[in-house]
This record gives C-alpha cells, structure tokens and sequence, in this order.
C-alpha cells in the first residue's frame, strides 16, 4: 500500500489551516485510511477531535520532539492517508520536514492581497524542496471566499507573484466550517447542515487526487 502525505501549511496563521486540514482528512477517510498528524504546538488538531460528543472520524495524532520525513512515512505507513497540520513558521522544523515528507503541499490563503504577500517566503522554500523531490505538488487554496464575491486586479496580481498554481476548487466562508470546530466534529458529520461546506471540501480532494 502506498501512503499519501499532504501538509497543509502557510507561514501565516489566521489562514485556515486546521479547518482545512480537520475536513480534508474526514473527506479522505471516505477513500481509504486516514490518519490527521498536529505538527502545531498548539495542538489546535488534537484539541478539536477531543471536545466532540462523537467519535472524530480519523484518529489525531501529535508529534513531539524530533523527527524526519522518513521516520514519518515509516511510523505511519499503516494509512492510506497522512494529512499533516503545520505550525505557523517556516522556521519551525517541523515545517520543514513536513515539506521534506509530503507528495502534495495545501497552502490555503485568504483571499486579499495583504494576506497573500504575507505568505510570499512559502514559494521560496517549496522550490527548494522540489529540487531534491521534484515530485512535490505544491497549490494554493482560496479560503473563506465570500459567495458572490469578485477578485479584485490587485489579487489577481497577488496570485501571480506567488508563483504557484492555484486550485480551482475552493472553499467558501460558510457558518458549519465555525459550528464543526466548535462542536468538535467534521463538516461530513453535521448531515444537511454541513453538506455545502462537505461539498467543497470534496471538490478539492477530487481536483487534487485526478489521474
């Protein structure tokens, strides 16, 4: 069995990083073994799974101490699936080797200018990464998107300069994304309240596991 790791990861917090990563790995557990690892001192992961009435649907794990990108793969070779939730700097080693283990680099973004230039470091290190594992897929993901929203010239252009492809799936601001974090649960849990946001998240994991 091959195991598939994807960081979500930006350099910025206030991004959405655990939200994404939280659904992400609930959406991917509808495919196969998923295992969500809380690389954030924080522990924001692990203490979202524990607050719930409901079993979360993926166990979550937290890694402390040192590790590297093969000690990874092999500790957590038995999934299918391994979503990892980075800190919120690149100087964190954890970052690092998060980048170092993963096949898919998620960087959700919001989507203002201000934000996105807050993040421009996070091409330089993918780049870096990809030249030793050039396998390495790296994509933005809008977060947050304002239904009926249009994107202003500046974003456009904010795009451009980060230099790396952008979803076209993404996610928009929606009340169940707030509710499932508060009620410890994912999105795919929350029935006909939580379907819309299941839906987006599903779209992403469609676009970036396509043949």
């Amino acid at each position: 069995m091959t195991t598939r790791v994807t960081a979500v990861i930006n350099q910025k917090g206030g991004a959405g990083k655990t939200t994404l990563a939280m659904n992400l790995a609930a959406g991917l557990a509808q495919q196969g073994s998923t295992v969500l690892v809380d690389l954030d001192p924080q522990a924001s992961s692990v203490q979202w799974a524990s607050q719930g009435h409901v079993p979360f649907p993926v166990p979550v794990k937290q890694i402390q101490g040192k590790w590297d990108a093969s000690g990874l793969r092999q500790n957590f070779r038995a999934y299918s699936h391994v979503v990892l939730d980075c800190p919120p700097s690149l100087e964190s080693q954890a970052s690092l080797q998060a980048l170092r283990a993963c096949d898919l680099a998620l960087i959700p973004v919001l989507p203002s200018p201000v934000d996105l230039w807050a993040s421009l470091r996070l091409p330089q290190e993918i780049e870096e990464v990809q030249r030793l594992r050039p396998q390495l897929k790296a994509f933005l993901v809008l977060n947050q998107v304002e239904p009926h929203s249009a994107f202003s010239a500046a974003m456009g252009e904010a795009l451009a300069e980060f230099g790396l492809p952008v979803l076209k799936s993404f996610v928009r601001r929606r009340a169940a994304f707030r509710n499932a974090a508060l009620d410890g649960v994912s999105v795919y849990q929350m029935g006909s309240r939580g379907a819309p946001a299941a839906e987006d998240i599903q779209a992403i994991i469609n676009e970036v596991l396509a043949p």
